[in-house]
């Protein structure tokens, strides 16, 4: 049996094969991402740069000699590789486990392609198990946690922990998303929400899945 080390290992190796050559290429936040900035190293006289969704990131590629540009020197992005907390077969995904949601969907909008990264336990048929996190203003915390509880969602704060950007999280527990693009925009409309770990209206355009059979690629 893999263990789920090495089935992340596996999937991240199976997402070189993605990135063109002399490129600026988008890169995601967490386990899975730090395995994809791993391989990205051996092949690093092959890009021009990388792209972090968060400092994290920025300070492994940085670590490995990769140059770090910001998206805006960048500009359009033709791949962005990143894994996910949950994703369904359609493609759509909860993000933000380990909080850089906002600028995970910022480089995600910038990218013409989004390989996920996961391996097979993250899979499912409805998303929601995994908390649901919201990256909030602080001042608006109580109102934005009041509208969550009329949407039939739990939400708690991420004690002792701020964004990237200076913000909070709100993790919403006991939701089952039936409609992730229609709830991903109606969370967008509530003040103070800065964004919401859906990714569904950008979905992936490829899933590449580590399982105990090997690297199984999903498309919609």
């Amino acid at each position: 049996m893999m263990s789920q080390d090495e089935l992340k290992q596996a999937v991240a190796k199976a997402a070189i094969q993605y990135v063109p050559v002399d490129c600026i290429v988008g890169v995601g936040t967490g386990s899975t991402a730090n395995f994809f900035i791993d391989e990205l190293a051996r092949i690093k006289h092959k890009i021009r740069g990388a792209v972090a969704s968060s400092e994290a990131s920025a300070k492994r590629l940085q670590g490995h000699g990769i140059e770090v540009l910001s998206l805006n020197d960048a500009g359009s992005l033709p791949v962005y590789v990143d894994g996910a907390d949950e994703i369904t077969r359609h493609l759509h995904m909860i993000k933000g486990g380990g909080g850089a949601l906002t600028r995970e969907k910022i480089v995600a909008a910038a990218s013409k392609k989004f390989i996920c990264v996961c391996d097979a336990s993250k899979l499912v048929d409805v998303l929601g198990k995994f908390p649901l996190p919201i990256e909030v203003v602080p001042m608006a915390r109580s109102s934005v946690a009041r509208q969550l509880v009329t949407l039939g969602g739990q939400p708690k704060l991420r004690e002792g922990f701020t964004t990237d950007n200076g913000n909070i999280i709100l993790d919403v527990h006991g939701l089952s998303i039936m409609n992730p693009v229609e709830l991903e925009s109606e969370l967008d409309h509530i003040a103070g929400v800065v964004t919401n770990g859906l990714f569904a209206r950008r979905g992936a355009d490829v899933l590449l899945l580590g399982t105990a059979e090997g690297v199984k690629t999903m498309t919609v």
